[in-house]
């Protein structure tokens, strides 16, 4: 088995904060990472877009910063920094020069405990305006810029959280009050709603201090007391949508229910996943781009996720003149033959292999490990999972890989999206499909 140590030091301030410090001496930098457990999945019928509203509007300013300060005073510093939303949380994070750290914490703890001093009708108004401008630029105007928006729709229900996608309704985002908005920041903005990653030049004892010293004094809220969903099974009957329009090349995009993120079963659906898909040396690659010639590209990838379900994703960009229902039944068989005898050795130890060098040249920056302990102590309660996961991707078995895939990845159980580089109407409701 492969040791993997980080140190990683843990303590929880009286307001709830969680704060995780690991050590790191090779350069005079620390990464200062936050996850707050707010994100789509936290949105309500009507509401849509708050999360990554709030994304935005915490770089406008808080009770002592300027907008625009927060950027200013630390790239003066010689710092990187941004922040994303997702379905399950917000994150915040930027490298710092050592000296600058207590400076990373001052403005974080005062944008985490004071933003709505700065958020002001029309400061709302202004990151409304970039936020349907980002949708536009990422979405509405590139070719297959919807199909997330697609899949998410039709793999799940329309009831469940994952429904909708991070950007939201633009419609929501017009309708919403300066209240809204500043309700939504007191339900999910506290300490005791958020973890803090440090890695880096920075011994525990320093970092629990400084992290008393600026965020000690916040007020704890009220939590979220929404449980999260029971497991999805996988859908009962293929689904398909259809978008006809100008695309490169036709693509298909064949999803599947998945179990949460970190289980046994999701991480052997995951091996299955990168055989099929993954990897340049892919079942699928093999099979439709070198020998077939139906495919230009493929790929396949998963999305661990924790209210209820995961996500795998096989894409086909579909080689001009092709077939493109021959293509999809040919994925459909691989992935039959695929249930039928799993991967072989040389499928396994390869998908294996890879997936722990990407783990490992992920931690080995300061900045993806503090994400990676974030994200883990935020979403799964357990930070260490960055020491650990090495030895569970290579304890999946083929037995289980093979056995995971039958469960979840049946091609009767497929939802299929489809950009068709044609003239034409768009099919936007699901469909049963045979």
């Amino acid at each position: 088995m492969t040791a993997i140590s980080y140190p990683l030091a843990e303590r929880t301030l009286a307001n709830g904060l969680r704060v995780i410090v690991s050590e790191d001496h090779t350069v005079p930098n620390v990464a200062v990472n936050l996850w707050v457990g707010v994100g789509s999945r936290h949105e309500t019928p009507g509401r849509t877009g708050f999360a990554h509203l709030f994304e935005h509007l915490m770089f406008q300013g808080s009770r002592n910063v300027a907008s625009g300060e927060h950027f200013s005073a630390l790239m003066d510093e010689g710092a990187r920094l941004n922040a994303t939303t997702w379905f399950d949380r917000t994150n915040y994070f930027e490298t710092v020069p050592t000296g600058a750290l207590e400076l990373a914490l001052w403005l974080e703890a005062d944008r985490h405990g004071h933003l709505l001093d700065a958020v002001t009708q029309e400061n709302l108004d202004n990151q409304r305006d970039v936020v349907k401008e980002e949708k536009r630029q990422r979405y509405d105007n590139v070719p297959y810029g919807s199909a997330l928006i697609d899949i998410y729709a039709t793999v799940f229900p329309e009831d469940h959280p994952y429904h909708h996608p991070t950007i939201g309704s633009m419609e929501d985002l017009d309708a919403a009050t300066l209240e809204d908005v500043h309700a939504f920041y007191r339900a999910h903005y506290g300490p005791n709603n958020t973890v803090l990653s440090l890695v880096g030049d920075v011994t525990p004892e320093e970092g629990f201090a400084a992290a008393e010293r600026y965020f000690g004094g916040l007020p704890a809220i009220e939590l979220d007391s929404r449980p999260r969903h029971d497991q999805l099974p996988p859908l009962d009957g293929p689904l398909r949508v259809d978008r006809l329009g100008e695309v490169p090349n036709d693509r298909l995009y064949i999803a599947f229910r998945l179990p949460v993120d970190t289980t046994p079963d999701y991480l052997a659906c995951q091996v299955a996943v990168d055989v099929l898909g993954g990897l340049a040396s892919s079942r699928l690659m093999r099979r439709l781009v070198r020998t077939d010639e139906t495919a230009v590209a493929v790929g396949g990838w998963t999305m661990g996720l924790v209210d209820g379900v995961g996500l795998g994703t096989i894409t086909v960009d579909v080689s001009a003149g092709a077939d493109v229902d021959a293509v999809e039944a040919a994925v459909c068989d691989e992935i039959e033959r695929f249930v039928s005898g799993g991967p072989d050795a040389a499928e396994l130890e390869s998908v294996i292999a890879d997936t722990e060098r990407s783990w490992l040249s992920a931690l080995a920056s300061i900045e993806e490990r503090a994400d990676h302990i974030s994200h883990h102590a935020m979403l799964t309660g357990d930070p260490g999972y960055v020491n650990t996961f090495v030895n569970r991707i290579r304890a999946v078995t083929a037995e289980q890989a093979r056995a995971a895939a039958a469960r979840w990845l049946d091609p009767g159980s497929r939802a299929v999206v489809r950009y068709l580089a044609a003239d034409g109407g768009d099919q936007t409701d699901p469909e049963e499909v045979a």
